[in-house]
């Protein structure tokens, strides 16, 4: 049996992708400008800052996320189980507060870079993950072992990145820049990376949805 002739296959909306893209440079943006503010917050409004800046970090990339994975057209009708994305939402935003919190240190050692951009990374990769878990459809998801493990090493290594930028800028009190600008871009384009991959990861192949796995699905 020739496996290739019974998957689903999708191809992209370029112009969603486009969106998606420009959406992680603006959350990227705002994440750089967010991690100054909590940084020189003091009680109860650093909290308040690092409440809302980890809501307006993690929502920019969970929107991220599923604009781009708007932009895959299966040739089937596909749903989303809202619990689930809840959960993926939450992920994102739960990413988000542990790497404001570790750039609005007074200082970042190497080891805590390490270890916050693997709790970012990881965060980032199950929120992923988590909301390809979300999807129903007559098909069911095989993953490439490989091309998920780099995907994870990807959001790890962009993690990392974007601390050491974040926290470089972070001192910055002026609203524009051409260096924060050309941090969140590079920051805006790295993330997405690490989403197309695990969207290359997955295959689709066709079988039956029952209707007790749309109990809570939404278009």
């Amino acid at each position: 049996m020739n496996l290739h002739a019974t998957l689903l296959v999708g191809f992209y909306d370029y112009r969603l992708v486009a969106v998606s893209v420009l959406i992680a440079i603006f959350a990227a943006y705002a994440a750089l400008d967010l991690a100054g503010r909590v940084t020189a917050a003091r009680g109860a409004s650093r909290i308040a800052w690092l409440i809302g800046g980890a809501m307006a970090m993690g929502m920019g990339i969970w929107s991220m996320h599923y604009v781009g994975m708007g932009a895959f057209i299966l040739p089937v009708p596909v749903e989303y189980d809202w619990p689930t994305v809840l959960l993926s939402m939450i992920a994102a935003v739960s990413a988000s507060a542990v790497a404001l919190l570790v750039v609005s240190r007074k200082t970042m050692g190497m080891n805590a870079a390490i270890f916050g951009s693997l709790l970012m990374g990881t965060g980032i990769a199950a929120m992923h993950y988590i909301g390809m878990e979300a999807m129903r459809l007559p098909g069911m998801c095989h993953y490439s072992v490989g091309l998920v493990v780099l995907s994870v090493v990807l959001a790890v290594v962009i993690s990392f990145v974007a601390m050491w930028l974040t926290f470089g800028l972070r001192g910055q009190t002026a609203t524009w820049s051409w260096r924060k600008t050309g941090s969140a871009v590079v920051m805006g384009i790295a993330i997405p990376v690490m989403h197309y991959v695990g969207m290359a990861a997955v295959s689709f192949m066709p079988a039956p949805l029952l209707a007790s796995e749309l109990k809570h699905s939404i278009s």
